[in-house]
């Protein structure tokens, strides 16, 4: 088995990536804040009627993990220290570790507050063999922010990602060039990225209970089995990815227009664009796995007089029935003319990297996000006009 033993020949042609994850990053904080937590069963999350957003190593023995209801962990360890959390904190630890990455690479790839990608392909005539950059990077971590972190070391992000979860933690696990298939092949196909509760059902239903089992599984059965996702998965199965490590972009701000050919009065079609414009900025929130707090709406009058109004949300978002409300209640309310209108907007700001991943703490929204992911899904591959909601016609 390849392990961290292993090594990865820098001069050879392929590209040497490490995958970077905090182990169980909030409840890890809060212990920094708070020694005396050490050694208890710590549990972040979000109200009564919420999840687990992270529970430490010491609650994860009595059952407890991400994505549970507080009720149900509440149950399975009563004598849990239940948190609320510290957003703001997370979002400085998660910077701190930025900042460190930043120092070895200019690939880096923030996924979340708390994972990244980096590309340590040709670093080594300025730090050395990358295996060992990844390996200092790991105790910098420690020492500078007094937090365990995994890490993965691979010939691409998909094992990379994978190898980082494989010893946690605290991990460090390094997966040779040509040796990606083996390692893959022993584990629960659930490792795989991708890889939910639904598909597990239908893999198992078919026998594939191991990567391995996925990948003796004929490409061809997959595809007819899954379409474009079956192709996806043989790869997967067999460790391939060609995804490239990209840093992110900072946006400040994410927004979409529209002008009428002709002015407009008609309510319906107006709020109707509006759903529409909500739509389309908040799929590309998502996409860029972002979260907005501030929501502006944009009305410009016949007589090109422009006005727009904003609210802030307590704690950012990204679900499209959220905003919907927001949108149409600021425009309702900022609608204060009688002239026609000929152009509508909605705006995103105040951004932030997403916290919470799929496990927001109010009972509903994780399945209405559910919702927005797949319909985001269906968009991008017939188009934006193949699924529309009821409320996005005038």
């Amino acid at each position: 088995m390849p392990g961290a033993g292993a090594g990865i020949n820098p001069r050879a042609a392929h590209r040497v990536i490490a995958h970077l994850d905090f182990d169980a990053f909030f409840a890890a904080v809060e212990e920094n804040r708070d020694p005396s937590l050490r050694g208890k069963p710590v549990i972040v999350g979000g109200g009564e009627r919420g999840v687990v957003s992270t529970a430490n190593y010491v609650a994860r023995r009595y059952g407890v993990h991400s994505a549970m209801p507080l009720r149900t962990a509440r149950r399975l360890c009563p004598q849990g220290v239940y948190l609320t959390g510290h957003h703001q904190l997370y979002y400085e630890y998660s910077r701190r570790l930025m900042a460190i990455l930043d120092q070895y690479s200019p690939l880096v790839e923030k996924m979340s507050l708390d994972e990244a990608y980096v590309d340590l392909t040709g670093t080594d005539a300025l730090f050395g063999p990358p295996v060992r950059t990844a390996r200092l990077i790991q105790r910098r971590v420690m020492d500078e922010l007094d937090l365990s972190i995994s890490v993965g070391v691979a010939t691409n992000k998909l094992v990379a990602k994978v190898a980082s979860d494989y010893r946690k933690p605290g991990g460090f696990t390094v997966i040779s060039p040509g040796r990606e298939a083996e390692f893959l092949a022993p584990l629960p196909v659930e490792r795989l990225p991708g890889v939910g509760p639904v598909l597990l059902g239908q893999l198992r239903d078919r026998g594939v209970v191991t990567v391995g089992d996925l990948a003796r599984v004929p490409a061809d059965l997959l595809r007819l089995s899954f379409g474009e996702w079956g192709e996806v998965l043989a790869h997967r199965a067999r460790g391939e990815d060609l995804q490239r490590v990209t840093p992110c972009e900072e946006v400040k701000s994410i927004s979409r227009e529209h002008t009428f050919e002709e002015d407009v009065s008609d309510v319906g079609l107006l709020e109707s664009t509006l759903v529409l414009l909500t739509e389309d900025v908040c799929r590309r929130l998502r996409h860029r796995r972002l979260e907005a707090r501030t929501v502006t709406v944009k009305i410009r009058y016949s007589d090109f007089v422009t006005h727009t109004c904003s609210h802030t949300l307590p704690k950012p978002q990204d679900v499209d029935e959220v905003f919907f409300e927001e949108v149409l209640g600021l425009f309702r309310h900022g609608r204060n003319r009688r002239y026609h209108l000929r152009l509508v907007g909605v705006g995103l700001s105040n951004l932030v990297p997403r916290a919470w991943q799929d496990d927001l703490f109010d009972q509903g929204l994780p399945l209405l996000r559910e919702l927005d992911l797949k319909l985001d899904v269906i968009r991008e591959k017939y188009g934006n006009g193949a699924v529309r909601r009821g409320a996005a016609f005038p």
